[in-house]
């Protein structure tokens, strides 16, 4: 066992080399319809939030509705590309094979693109069927509110104060906290920026690693730390 109830993963960003991918297309779609921002701005500020709330906020920040055309456009463009270019996170298969104990994936992605990226890289039999979506629940529900997370311990029967989460964004920290969980972040996929691990902490994350190899090890310590087992 981990010394946890339950080992809660997000996916993007995390699991697959996701939030780059969408980084590329939304900031190219955003910068056509009159907002530019490079891939980086995207990564660093909208990182685990979904396409929708994306365009909610931006139309906020600049007062002038965006068409709604872009929710369909991006979605079908990102399917696309996923389906054909994401990649497994480095150490993911290493970790998975040496953490014991219930596990569960935890996502704001709709079902139908988890299955595509973790079907891709070659890990959904490592989680299923314990995929969950937080679209599931209701477009007002996914992260940062902590709802999914709430969720996936339910299906466990598990205390959230003996849940731990692996997460990479602000909002799924802030998400996984207002759950009363632990919190890991980690900053190993490819839309990580220099500040990455000082927000992490900031936002509730009691450490942050930047390889995936190194999780098994850091998961044992924090349990054997706050005498868990």
């Amino acid at each position: 066992m981990s010394g946890f109830d339950l080992i809660l993963f997000d996916c993007d960003g995390v699991l697959v080399d996701s939030e780059i991918i969408a980084a590329k297309v939304e900031s190219k779609l955003l910068t056509e319809a009159g907002y530019p921002i490079s891939v980086e701005e995207m990564g660093e500020r909208f990182a685990g939030m979904t396409w929708k709330n994306i365009l909610l906020t931006v139309e906020k920040e600049i007062d002038v509705p965006l068409s709604a055309s872009l929710l369909d456009k991006s979605e079908a463009l990102l399917d696309a590309r996923l389906g054909r270019e994401v990649k497994i996170i480095d150490g993911v298969r290493f970790a998975l094979s040496r953490l014991q104990g219930p596990r569960c994936i935890c996502s704001n992605s709709s079902l139908e693109r988890l299955d595509i990226m973790l079907s891709k890289v070659g890990i959904r039999d490592a989680f299923a069927p314990h995929i969950f979506s937080a679209k599931t629940l209701g477009a007002d529900r996914v992260k940062p509110k902590p709802d999914i997370y709430l969720h996936g311990a339910a299906q466990f029967n598990a205390d959230p104060k003996r849940c731990l989460v692996v997460e990479d964004s602000v909002h799924g920290v802030h998400a996984a906290r207002a759950a009363g969980m632990r919190v890991i972040g980690f900053t190993g996929a490819s839309h990580t920026y220099p500040s990455h691990a000082d927000r992490l902490s900031d936002a509730g994350a009691e450490t942050v690693i930047a390889r995936m190899n190194d999780l098994p090890a850091v998961v044992a310590a924090m349990a054997e730390w706050n005498a868990i087992f």
